[in-house]
Formats: structure tokens, C-alpha cells, sequence
């Protein structure tokens, strides 16, 4: 399957672009390379394979969330921009609607 230049112009238009006539030929030769990679894979039988959101399989790498007390109580409420006794004072967000 190829794409001529009159519908990479099409396209250009639709999507609001300004392309210039050497940008359009160049599009064209992408678009239709890309276009024919797509059809080569149509053709790969894919029935027997599962679905995935990844080439190769990631495990989860981070740690597990533990509740951990931070011994210096007084040091990390020093580093909030706004505190309320031993808290932290944070916008409200809850719509009173």
C-alpha cells in the first residue's frame, strides 16, 4: 500500500499543517514507508499470540511500601512550607458544593 502526495496533502489540511511542497514529498515517501512495513506485518500470523502492552517482559522493580517512623520529628516539619502544630497545613480540595 503506498499514499500519494494528494492525500498527504489531505491529511496536512485536515490537521491544520502548512507544509511545504518539498515537505510533502518527503511525508509522502515516509508515510508510504511506513504504511508498507504495517501490511508486511498484517501478514505474520499473530492468532496464537497473547495479548501485551510490552515487547519484553518488566517485573515491578521498586520496593515494597512500608510504613517506616522518621525519628526526627521536628527536622521534616521544619521543611514544610506551612505547619499547624505537629502537622502539615496543605490546601483544601474538597468542593464544599
Amino acid at each position: 500500500m503506498t499514499i500519494d502526495r494528494e492525500q498527504v496533502h489531505k491529511v496536512a489540511h485536515l490537521a491544520r499543517l502548512e507544509l511545504q511542497p518539498e515537505e510533502e514529498e518527503i511525508f509522502t515517501t515516509q508515510l508510504s514507508s511506513i504504511l508498507e512495513y504495517f501490511q508486511q506485518l498484517s501478514e505474520l500470523e499473530t492468532e496464537t499470540v497473547a495479548p501485551t502492552t510490552r515487547a519484553i517482559d518488566v517485573s515491578n522493580i521498586t520496593r515494597e511500601d512500608r510504613l517506616e517512623p522518621f525519628p526526627n520529628r521536628e527536622e521534616i516539619l521544619s521543611c514544610a512550607p506551612e505547619q499547624d502544630g505537629d502537622f502539615f497545613k496543605v490546601p483544601k480540595i474538597i468542593s464544599e458544593e
